[in-house]
Order: C-alpha cells, then structure tokens, then sequence
C-alpha cells in the first residue's frame, strides 16, 4: 500500500532524511519510531505529498503522492499539531473536508460525533488541546481514507480517549482494511497498536520488522558465571547490545535466535540462566545505545 524507496531530503545542507526505504502492507498499522531529530516528521510530510524528495520515489497504492490530487485524496495526514481555518467550527470543517475527499461519510460524522461528545458548533479555538485532537480524529475518520498518517496522533489524550481511538483505528482496519502509519515517542502506545515497527536514527532506518518478529530477535538474560573468564570468551560468540553487572549476576541484552544465544550460555554451565521479556521501550534504547546514541546519566 505504502511505498518508499531510497527517499533522501536535504534542508541547506542538512540531511533530514538518508537513503530511506519502507514498505508499509495493505492493513497494517506501522508504527515510525526515532530519536529527536531522527527525519520522522520529515518524512511523513514526504509521504503526505507536502515536501517534495530530492531522491527517491514515494507510492500509496502503487501511484507517486507529490502533486497528484487523486492520490492525496485517498490519504489523511494529521500533523502533531492539528490545524483548523480560523474561526472554523467543527461543523464548517467537515464541509470543507467533504468537499475534497470523495469519500466522506456524513454518516460516519454524525456517529463520531455522537461519540466524542464534541459540540460542532463550537469554535475549535475554543476546545482544549485533547478535545482539537479528538475533532481531527472525527474528522479524518469521517473522511474514510485508505490510508491515515499521523505523528504523535495520542498526545494530549486521557487514558479513557486513547482507549476509545484505538477501538476505533482497529475497527477501521479491521473492516475496511485501513492502512495506518504512526510516529509516536509514546512506545507504550504503539506497542499495543501496531505490528509492524520501524526505527530512524540520523535520517535513517536502523530496524524494520514486524512486531513480534522484533521481540523474538532481541532477548534479555540474567547469568550468573561460575567463572568470570567465561563472560569475556562468551563476548566474542554473540552479538551483545548491552551489558551491566549488578553484584554476581550479569545482564544482557543479546540479538539473535533463541535457541543459539541459549546453547552459548549454556555451554559454560552457569549457576543461574534467565530469559527475561523485553518491551519495545527496551529493545529501542538498546538498538538505539547501539547505533551510537546513548544517554549518559548527569550528575549535578
């Protein structure tokens, strides 16, 4: 459904977006995650038809997005701040909103409507920052698109609301084969909503997997050594993203299949062997920690 292949962006010299490829399936719900700075945003603009790649191709549905009002039509792009006209009250803009995208649903409006709880009449300016997240739900969802991009769509929402949205983002997958693409720093959130992940890193893509297929490639263990020669020859057989002592027992987090890692450690015969689950805040400090960014605690 989406298609991006080798896309780089440059601002005066400075490099947003790298060499970047990612394909996101028909249905899927992709969640874009990076450091500060790491060329999401950038990228998403790129996806949404706003910016222009200096290199590279950008597809939905097999057709370029830059300056094709048919395809732009057939995709949502919520930006971290939602924009409305001045003056606009919900109600103006879902008329404006159905005057482009041939798709609109009034049903869907007035049923979304209903569940938000949001007066149309009411000046957006007026609505607090979750309330304008929630009309920019509305009104995206009414737009009933193929697929919906969003950055930091969950931001400023109360548990309640954000259980609410995902209900609903998985019924619209579920019936109509929505395609969705996420960039969010909450990584709780976007492990519960989607299956497959990407990381960026410097304009880059470290990692592209599905979800589960991430968390059974990266793996935490807890080992305690009879011998501490045996950490150090084990060094050189796995590849360790990060290590820490605490008292006799060493942690690790390795990558690789399973049932390797495990015959390696069980080779030296230690006291205790652990394998420990792992969230996806975890393996993203650990692959970011590997690709070089790793903060450092400070002491003041």
């Amino acid at each position: 459904m989406i298609e991006i292949r080798g896309v780089s962006k440059i601002f005066q010299e400075e490099k947003a977006v790298t060499g970047l490829s990612l394909t996101v399936p028909k249905g899927a719900i992709y969640g874009l995650l990076g450091s500060n700075g790491a060329g999401k945003t950038t990228l998403l603009k790129m996806l949404a038809g706003i910016y222009r790649p200096d290199t590279g191709s950008v597809k939905v549905g097999g057709q370029p997005v830059y300056e094709s009002p048919e395809v732009k039509r057939s995709l949502f792009f919520m930006p971290d701040s939602p924009y409305f006209f001045q003056q606009a009250t919900m109600k103006s803009m879902a008329e404006f909103y159905r005057s482009i995208y041939t798709q609109w649903s009034q049903k869907r409006y007035e049923e979304l409507v209903t569940v938000f709880r949001l007066d149309p009449r009411r000046r957006l300016s007026r609505f607090s920052k979750g309330m304008q997240r929630q009309a920019a739900f509305l009104l995206a969802l009414s737009c009933k698109p193929d697929a919906l991009i969003m950055d930091e769509p969950i931001d400023g929402l109360d548990p309640v609301m954000r259980r609410q949205i995902k209900n609903l983002l998985f019924q619209e997958v579920a019936e109509r084969e929505l395609t969705v693409l996420i960039s969010s720093h909450n990584l709780r959130e976007i492990e519960d909503l989607c299956d497959h992940v990407g990381i960026m890193h410097e304009g880059r893509m470290l990692v592209e997997k599905d979800l589960d297929d991430l968390k059974a490639d990266t793996h935490k263990i807890q080992v305690a050594f009879r011998d501490v020669r045996h950490a150090a020859a084990l060094e050189s057989k796995l590849q360790i993203l990060h290590q820490e002592q605490r008292g006799s027992v060493s942690l690790y987090i390795v990558k690789g299949e399973r049932e390797r890692i495990s015959q390696a450690f069980h080779v030296y015969d230690p006291y205790v062997y652990d394998l420990l689950p792992l969230t996806l805040e975890e393996i993203f400090i650990y692959e970011m920690g590997d690709a070089g960014y790793d903060a450092q605690p400070i002491i003041l």
